[in-house]
């Protein structure tokens, strides 16, 4: 009877050590790998689906200055306004080196000098050909009247006589002819000739006034009041590849047609933005948008968004420029001043709503990690809204609790966690 007593009694110490030995392996292995999971309670109330970006200040009727097109290659930049300077109308705020215009117009003029001596030569050449020509009439048509004259003596003189002045008429109609003749073919030639070399003057004329007009168009003046912003130089493309290109310095070169200088309006200002590709489908032309500028601690600007383009950037962040149109200004505002703005896009009451980061999507479905008794589980839901803070859903209730990552990936660890749980109990 005490042997079997005894035995009773070991049996329950064997399984009350077992039971002990499971319990702690519970608490050491299990909830070591679910703390690593950080979750979130699904939360129900009003939502307000906010858009914030950060952009930079430029005027909205910039007047863009650019290189002329003067061809020939790049121009050398000999002035250049600074960054931010006021300039007022009219004043100069870029020139290029003229040298190869001034040049190009020093011989064009050469060029008309010597075509406009040519024009008078012409003109004098033709003024004595027609003198000439004119005499040669007049002396042939002398030589007729003496012929006629003596054709009048022929009733009295010899038939060989006769005959010889009849030749002699005749002779000298035909050169009367000729004359007359080539005075009207030599007018022709010297028309001709004048209007060659007047052409030729015109071209020379042409030349010189285009090289005038190459030389006033390297000159870059302000058309309105404002602050100069430079503009970087894409020449150097290459040097700089992959890095924030650097603004044009007095000795760098400009291409035809390249913007070398902005003279922003400071009575339209304007704020360019890159927004996340998400919160493309929350804008809209029109829209509302709150703005405040870094470098102006405590202002709040009112605006505008004006327009929408295109979506570019690499597949990890792309995104599309927002331009928004500020109500008013301020003489504080300066081209290139970073603004940080709000655009409230929708609010939604009665909601319910995570963080971005809980919902999850693959082959087509969008769930979350719900907790279970089970642990976490997949759950499917619906989106209704969301952007790249806030997920507006259905298929959820008011509290439930979800992962804000992969409880998947959190316990790859969870082996060698119970590995060393093992080691514990068996020591």
């Amino acid at each position: 009877m005490k042997v079997r007593l005894l035995l009773i009694a070991a049996l329950l110490a064997v399984v009350a050590a077992l039971g002990w030995g499971a319990l702690r392996f519970a608490k050491v292995a299990v909830p070591a790998a679910g703390s690593e999971v950080p979750t979130t309670r699904v939360k129900k109330g009003r939502v307000t689906v906010a858009v914030s970006a950060r952009g930079e200040l430029q005027g909205g009727n910039s007047e863009m200055l650019t290189a002329p097109m003067v061809g020939g290659g790049d121009m050398a930049i000999t002035t250049l306004r600074q960054p931010g300077e006021l300039v007022e109308k009219d004043d100069v705020v870029v020139q290029f080196d003229t040298t190869q215009q001034e040049f190009n117009l020093r011989e064009a003029q050469a060029d008309l000098a010597e075509a406009e001596q040519q024009v008078l030569r012409a003109e004098a050449d033709s003024l004595a050909s027609a003198e000439e020509a004119t005499y040669a009439v007049t002396a042939a048509d002398g030589e007729v009247r003496q012929a006629e004259l003596d054709m009048r003596k022929n009733p009295i003189l010899p038939k060989i006589v006769q005959r010889q002045n009849e030749l002699a008429l005749e002779a000298a109609q035909d050169r009367l002819r000729q004359a007359q003749q080539d005075i009207k073919n030599k007018q022709t030639t010297s028309s001709s000739g004048i209007l060659i070399q007047k052409a030729n003057q015109n071209k020379a004329k042409v030349m010189a006034d285009l090289a005038q007009k190459n030389i006033d168009n390297m000159t870059l003046k302000a058309k309105t009041t404002g602050y100069v912003n430079v503009q970087q130089n894409t020449n150097m493309n290459m040097m700089y590849w992959g890095m924030q290109l650097p603004p044009f310095q007095v000795g760098d070169s400009a291409r035809s047609g390249m913007a070398v200088a902005q003279i922003p309006d400071l009575n339209s200002w304007e704020v360019s933005a890159k927004v996340g590709e998400l919160d493309r489908g929350h804008l809209s032309a029109g829209q509302a948008v709150t703005l405040q500028v870094v470098a102006l601690a405590g202002k709040e600007f009112k605006g505008k968004i004006k327009s929408l383009g295109g979506t570019s950037g690499p597949p990890w962040d792309r995104n599309f420029e927002t331009r928004i149109t500020l109500e008013s200004g301020s003489p504080d505002l300066r081209p290139g001043m970073t603004s940080n703005l709000v655009i409230i896009a929708e609010t939604i009451d009665d909601a319910l709503w995570t963080p971005f980061q809980a919902v999850f999507e693959s082959d087509g479905r969008t769930f979350v990690y719900r907790k279970t008794p089970n642990g976490f589980m997949p759950h499917d839901v619906k989106l209704l809204r969301r952007s790249e803070s806030q997920v507006v859903l259905e298929g959820l209730k008011e509290g439930d609790v979800i992962a804000m990552s992969n409880p998947d990936q959190s316990t790859k660890t969870a082996p060698a966690q119970q590995n060393g749980a093992m080691k514990a109990l068996s020591k």
